[in-house]
């Protein structure tokens, strides 16, 4: 069974999922990013992004960063 993300971001249609994994002793977090789009009725993810997506990944990204290193921190306190 797929393990679960720990934390989801979303704004607009991107999505950043951040994943948690123990390696060697170590806590490390990962991302997934991935855009929602529309085919027919059904929603669909991708990890293709067009010109007008890049301010929103960037943003999305900035709160990832924000949210790992304040998780770090609070597990260092």
């Amino acid at each position: 069974m797929a393990k679960s993300p720990i934390h989801e971001i979303r704004r607009g249609l991107i999505t950043i999922r951040i994943w948690q994994k123990h390696t060697r002793g170590h806590l490390r977090h990962t991302i997934t990013v991935t855009r929602l789009y529309r085919n027919g009725d059904l929603w669909k993810e991708s990890t293709r992004f067009e010109r007008d997506d890049i301010a929103l990944v960037r943003l999305a990204l900035d709160v990832a960063q924000t949210w790992i290193i304040q998780q770090q921190q609070v597990r260092n306190s």
